[in-house]
C-alpha cells in the first residue's frame, strides 16, 4: 500500500500538478459482491479493498481495473487496434489474462471477469501438451500453465535440466538449436497459442487480435500463428488480424490512465 502511494506521489510531482482522480491496473479485478480484490496472481491483493484502502490514502477517487482490460482499452482507442471495431487484448507475460473493447468501451460482464481466457483449460490436449499442470487458481491445464513465461520456461527447463529464461530458449530456437529442442518447444508453444486462441475466435470473432506481454516481442508468432489458427477456426479461412501491441509494456498504464 505505502509502495503504491508513493508512486502515485512521485507521479503527481513530477507533472507538477496534482492528479484529480488515479486509474490503476492490477492482475485481478474488483468483486461486485464484496468490494475486495479477485482472482490476482498477484495473491497478496485477493481479499483486500485496494481502491477504498487508496482512496482513503490518497483523498482522490480510484478507478481499478484488470491490467488485461488496461492494456485492451490503451490499444483499442489509440494503438494497434483503433481502426477496429471489435478488440481481444492478449497478454502473455506471467500470467495470461485479456480484454473485450467493443467501439472503444471495455465489456467487464456481471461477474467482471470478461475476457479471463487463460484459466479455461488449454483446449485440444493431447501428449505433447504434457497436461496435468497445476495453476495458482486451484484447477488444472488452464491456459496460464502452458502461455505464460514461467509455464513456457518451466515445462522447457524442466524436460531438459535446464536453468534458461525465455528469451534465451527462442535465441536458441532462431540459431537453430543444434539439437532442435528448442525449435521443438517453441514450436509446441505456437501450436498452444494457436488452441486456445481458435476457441476466442470461435466465440467472439473479434476484427483483431493485438498480443502483448513478454512473450508477444517473438517475431516468429505472427509468421506462424495465422497459419496454425487455420487449422482451428471454424470457418472455410481465418481473416483475423493478430498484430503486436503498438505501446508494447505502456499500454497497460497508458489504459490505467484512460479509465
Amino acid at each position: 500500500m505505502q509502495f503504491s502511494r508513493s508512486l502515485i506521489e512521485r507521479a503527481e510531482s513530477n507533472i507538477k500538478h496534482p492528479a484529480r482522480s488515479i486509474g490503476i491496473g492490477i492482475p485481478g479485478a474488483v468483486s461486485r459482491e464484496t468490494g475486495l480484490i479477485k482472482n490476482a496472481n498477484s495473491t497478496c491483493l485477493i481479499g483486500h479493498p485496494l481502491d477504498k484502502d487508496l482512496s482513503e490514502r490518497l483523498q482522490k477517487p480510484i478507478q481499478i481495473a484488470n491490467d488485461a482490460d488496461c492494456f485492451t482499452l490503451s490499444e483499442a482507442i489509440d494503438g494497434s487496434g483503433k481502426d477496429y471495431n471489435s478488440v481481444f487484448g492478449v497478454i502473455l507475460g506471467t500470467g495470461v489474462g485479456g480484454g473485450i473493447t467493443i467501439n472503444k468501451q471495455l465489456l467487464s460482464g456481471p461477474n467482471s471477469i470478461c475476457g479471463e481466457w487463460g484459466h479455461n483449460p488449454l483446449p485440444r490436449l493431447d501428449a505433447s501438451d504434457g497436461n496435468g499442470r497445476d495453476c495458482y487458481c486451484g484447477k488444472q491445464d488452464c491456459i496460464e500453465t502452458f502461455l505464460s513465461g514461467p509455464g513456457f520456461t518451466n515445462h522447457y527447463n524442466d524436460s531438459t535440466f535446464s536453468h534458461l529464461d525465455t528469451e534465451s530458449i527462442w535465441e536458441l530456437a532462431k540459431a537453430g538449436d543444434k539439437s532442435a529442442v528448442a525449435v521443438d518447444y517453441c514450436n509446441l508453444y505456437i501450436e498452444q497459442l494457436a488452441k486456445a486462441l481458435s476457441s476466442v475466435i470461435n466465440i467472439l470473432d473479434p476484427d483483431v487480435i493485438v498480443l502483448g506481454g513478454g512473450l508477444s516481442n517473438q517475431n516468429d508468432i505472427y509468421q506462424k500463428l495465422p497459419e496454425r489458427l487455420a487449422q482451428y477456426v471454424f470457418s472455410d479461412s481465418m481473416n483475423t488480424p493478430i498484430l503486436k501491441a503498438q505501446f508494447g509494456d505502456s499500454s497497460g498504464v497508458r489504459g490505467a490512465a484512460w479509465l
